[in-house]
């Protein structure tokens, strides 16, 4: 585009007490660009950090791949040798999983239970990483390792004693009687994750097993690879190697309701947002109608003095532009900053109970931002096309005949 269209279009803009009121629209569809910007990089900016923080919190809790077999795993050292010679694998535990009750001081919970190997656990979870007070490593076949929020709720400290109590039962002379076994509180843990922090405890495998009464067997098998984003590929590999009789889940498998809600809502929140600067545009496309309308009497002297349709129409594709991205620039500075300030300051409280954090988890990244002017700068060029239609086709004749 040339600099005589530029030239134009920036007299246009400028702000002069004739066309107060044009300069007041055009400063209004600036703003509207503007929050319509700052309000989608804010908003996805926290969604795709609350997206972020909920993969990191699994995944630091569970394991990448969980190797299961119907009924339990008999022979759970063959299905690790097989396992571990996947190069992708770096580490690989056995588990043993069950639901029970948990007993307090008279007040009874559902937990799951996890029976670990303490030596191993750190290898294929970070649950070390997470504790408290006490060590996993120190976890012997009489303690159990219950959750922060569940320590908080029951009252419990290190040394208190609580009782499980299996599903299952037992003959008696009383008749069929739960199985019931006590345990010493030897850590306590905090994910972050309310869920975990108040439904997980963990303990041996050998305590587990006795407990659910499985002999020998175990669960299943807990996996850990390099990368976390090849995890469907090695449970693909593991599945064809272990053959059928075996279940491989990656956590993309195991959490796909939630991550699929989480993505939806993303998109629906970018696509409910961005009407903002769709009702932006529609000030673009009055501001520039009204520039069609107060400027008639110069467009009609452009033409007669051969200034060609298309260079008319680009003079006011040019004003949209030019506002489209003032708004955007402006936009995308705010968001930036508002991100900043929320990650930095962190004053947003929110319940743990319902939200799963504490806090507003911000995470920018740079697609997200592209996209989101991507999509500014587009909406505000198309509604240049109209009034630039109108402003191209003017008959200098006729606007000159009445003035």
């Amino acid at each position: 585009m040339g600099s005589f269209e530029w030239t134009v279009a920036m007299r246009h803009l400028r702000s002069r007490r004739r066309h107060a009121f044009v300069s007041l629209i055009t400063v209004i569809s600036v703003l509207g660009i503007m929050l319509g910007v700052a309000a989608l990089i804010t908003v996805i900016a926290v969604m795709t950090g609350f997206s972020s923080y909920m993969q990191e919190r699994i995944l630091g809790t569970t394991s990448h791949i969980l190797v299961t077999g119907t009924g339990g795993l008999s022979d759970p050292s063959g299905v690790l040798d097989e396992v571990k010679g996947h190069p992708e694998v770096v580490a690989a535990a056995p588990y043993v999983m069950g639901q029970s009750l948990l007993k307090t001081n008279g007040d009874v919970t559902g937990v799951v239970i996890r029976g670990i190997d303490p030596h191993l656990e750190s290898s294929v979870t970070d649950l070390s990483k997470n504790m408290v007070e006490g060590a996993i490593t120190e976890l012997d076949d009489k303690g159990i390792i219950i959750g922060i929020e569940m320590s908080r709720q029951r009252g419990l400290r290190l040394g208190d004693s609580v009782t499980l109590v299996s599903p299952s039962e037992i003959s008696s002379p009383f008749g069929m009687v739960p199985i019931m076994e006590r345990f010493a509180v030897a850590g306590i843990f905090d994910t972050g994750m309310y869920e975990y922090d108040t439904g997980l405890v963990l303990v041996t495998i050998p305590a587990a097993r006795e407990f659910f009464d499985l002999g020998e067997m175990v669960t299943g098998v807990a996996v850990k690879v390099r990368d976390v984003y090849t995890t469907e590929a090695v449970a693909e590999d593991l599945q064809e190697s272990l053959g059928y009789s075996f279940w491989v889940r990656d956590w993309k498998e195991m959490n796909q309701n939630l991550f699929s809600a989480l993505k939806l809502e993303k998109i629906t929140m970018f696509v409910i947002l961005v009407l903002i600067v769709v009702v932006a545009a529609f000030n673009i496309i009055g501001t520039l109608i009204l520039v069609v309308m107060e400027k008639g009497r110069e467009i009609a002297i452009l033409k007669a003095m051969g200034a060609t349709r298309k260079s008319i129409g680009k003079i006011f594709m040019i004003e949209g532009l030019v506002i489209g991205l003032g708004g955007t620039v402006f936009g995308l500075l705010l968001g930036l900053g508002l991100c900043y300030i929320l990650a930095r300051y962190q004053f947003v409280e929110l319940p743990s109970s319902v939200y799963y954090v504490t806090t507003l988890p911000v995470k920018i990244q740079f697609l997200d931002v592209l996209s989101i002017c991507l999509a500014a700068i587009g909406v505000s060029f198309t509604a240049t096309v109209y009034p630039a239609h109108r402003a191209s086709v003017l008959n200098p004749v006729e606007i000159l005949r009445y003035e």
